[in-house]
């Protein structure tokens, strides 16, 4: 499998060296210029530990893919030296891959605070695989192989996120996770500052930063700041409000429980990911609903329109979502005049064009459509460049990788990384698969393993290639058609005029059959068998070749060849 040249390894040291003895070396198998796919593995000592397991949502290039996985290849003969997955939070970009490891080798422990393993927990059920969980909360030091792991707490847009500082013979390493510097949080739990600094005292040999927001300047705004223009909508609002956001955003969530229920609304969640989400989060006490508030989605069309609320998936214009069904119509919910639609949530990089049709395809059916660009109604659980800046004074690290983000967010932060003294040299911006080595207190690139993207449909990982997904660009772009050729398996000629039987496209009258003489010549100039899989292959490049030259377009052609 070949990766699209936006993620081809560049010129350089390839298969990495043996790793010396008392070095650690570090790779992030995805996560590097890209937003998702998150996973970094540390080797030391014979053993491996993974931090994050996630997944990539697909693109508009990526038709008829699910998900988008790390590629486990680098792993794969060595599963019996994993000694755990850490997992920094329950976000799917963090956690949606680990079912697909676990196939592999389904006793890795996996290591995370009680929120992030019951999200696990549930998707994993799925996939009808029970996992062997380690429990660990703020605070917590541990063990596992020869890595000593210490958990710190960061605050991010879903509870429970932590940072994680990994303790080897070859030095000291501190992975934030995704985090921001909320100081007014909802659930009181803000970033371990302290506790950054203190590792810092100790001496950060190599630290890895969220480098999401590495480009926007100054500080995020709190998520108490969202409170006024959450309440306008739900003061001002005509008829129902329909909530789109992420599965996960448990604090986003209850802002909107919290507007609903002064407001004398009840909610309904629509959405199998958001109901799973939400009756784990409130099991567990991460989420209040007050008694009696929350209803079934279907005893909604029972009540007045001012007093519903619906919360479901979709904000990023996913066509499977809730969000997206309703706004093309296609849903049990039939939005009308005068709803409004509050998309709580980021613009996803590579989301913009699919996020701002469902805008249109919404304001269409007369809702009122609130968005982050006409209303303070989201906050991003990222950290700002001055977060950044703030954090690096306080760790001091003697090497950085940025981690978490497209190119340009990884040089943005590395360029931070430099205005606050760190080494020029010592400040690594590598893409997925770059092998980083870490030894007597200096970082350097390594080599380059294989990090291709892994394309899951229907559960099944592998199930589509990059071939596979070209081929279905160009049946979408220009077309198909279908050859019937008769041959003469004596002679090895037509026995008559092939036919053409082109879709997707509306050639002229007798454009196609133009083409005969291209089979014609094709056969002629075949040695051996002319009537078997081979020239069919023949003559399909041939075909398109000659469609490329003179009707300039390439569908995919299908021969067949029929023996006379």
């Amino acid at each position: 499998m070949t990766r699209t040249s936006r993620h081809s390894a560049p010129a350089g040291p390839q298969t990495p060296p043996k790793l010396d003895k008392g070095a650690m070396r570090i790779v992030s198998l995805g996560g590097l210029e890209e937003i998702g796919r998150n996973m970094t593995v540390f080797e030391f000592g014979g053993k491996l530990l993974i931090v994050d397991c996630g997944v990539l949502f697909p693109e508009e290039h990526h038709p008829g893919v699910d998900l988008i996985l790390p590629d486990f290849s680098y792993l794969r003969d060595r599963l019996n030296d994993i000694v755990g997955i850490v997992l920094t939070h329950g976000h799917e970009d963090h956690i949606g891959g680990v079912p697909y490891l676990l196939k592999e080798r389904s006793d890795i422990p996996l290591i995370s605070a009680k929120l992030t393993l019951a999200f696990i927990k549930t998707k994993l059920q799925e996939h009808r695989i029970t996992a062997k969980t380690v429990q660990v909360k703020e605070g917590d030091r541990k063990k596992f192989g020869p890595f000593d792991l210490e958990f710190l707490a960061v605050n991010h847009s879903i509870p429970d996120g932590m940072a994680v500082a990994i303790r080897t013979g070859a030095g000291l390493v501190l992975a934030t996770g995704d985090f921001k510097m909320d100081q007014f949080p909802l659930d009181g739990r803000i970033t371990d500052l302290a506790g950054f600094a203190r590792l810092g005292e100790e001496g950060v040999d190599l630290f890895l930063p969220d480098s999401t927001n590495a480009d926007v300047p100054g500080f995020q705004i709190s998520e108490q700041d969202l409170a006024p223009a959450i309440d306008e909508v739900f003061r001002t609002a005509p008829r129902r409000i329909i909530v789109s956001s992420f599965a996960s955003h448990i604090h986003r969530i209850q802002q909107v429980i919290d507007a609903a229920h002064l407001y004398g609304r009840k909610v309904a969640f629509v959405g199998r990911s958001m109901v799973r989400n939400m009756k784990t989060a409130r099991e567990l006490g991460y989420l209040n609903v007050p008694r009696g508030m929350l209803v079934d989605f279907k005893e909604l069309d029972k009540m007045a329109p001012t007093k519903a609320v619906l919360i479901c998936t979709g904000s990023q214009g996913e066509p499977m979502a809730a969000l997206a069904r309703m706004a093309s119509q296609d849903h049990m919910i039939d939005l009308t005049e005068g709803d409004t639609v509050l998309l709580a949530s980021s613009l996803i990089p590579g989301n913009e064009t699919s996020i701002y049709r469902l805008i249109n395809d919404l304001t269409k059916l007369g809702a009122n459509v609130v968005h982050k660009g006409n209303a303070k109604v989201h906050v991003s659980g990222h950290a700002s460049a001055g977060e950044l800046v703030y954090c690096y004074n306080l760790v001091r690290p003697r090497n950085v990788m940025p981690v978490h983000g497209e190119h340009r967010h990884l040089k943005a932060n590395a360029e931070l990384a430099v205005r606050t003294g760190v080494d020029p040299k010592r400040a690594l911006v590598v893409e997925d698969g770059t092998t980083i080595d870490l030894k007597d207190g200096v970082a350097r690139v390594s080599g380059q393993v294989k990090a291709d993207y892994v394309y899951v449909e229907n559960m099944i990982a592998g199930a589509a290639t990059e071939e596979s997904l070209q081929d279905r660009i160009r049946l979408a772009e220009d077309g198909a058609v279908t050859v019937l050729a008769i041959v003469n398996p004596d002679s090895g000629k037509l026995e008559e005029d092939p036919e053409f039987f082109p879709v997707g496209f509306a050639p002229a009258a007798g454009e196609l059959e133009k083409a005969t003489g291209i089979v014609e010549k094709t056969l002629a100039g075949l040695k051996g068998d002319k009537t078997g899989p081979d020239a069919e292959k023949a003559i399909a490049e041939a075909l398109v070749r000659w469609s490329d030259r003179q009707l300039r377009r390439k569908p995919v052609v299908t021969v067949v060849i029929v023996e006379a």
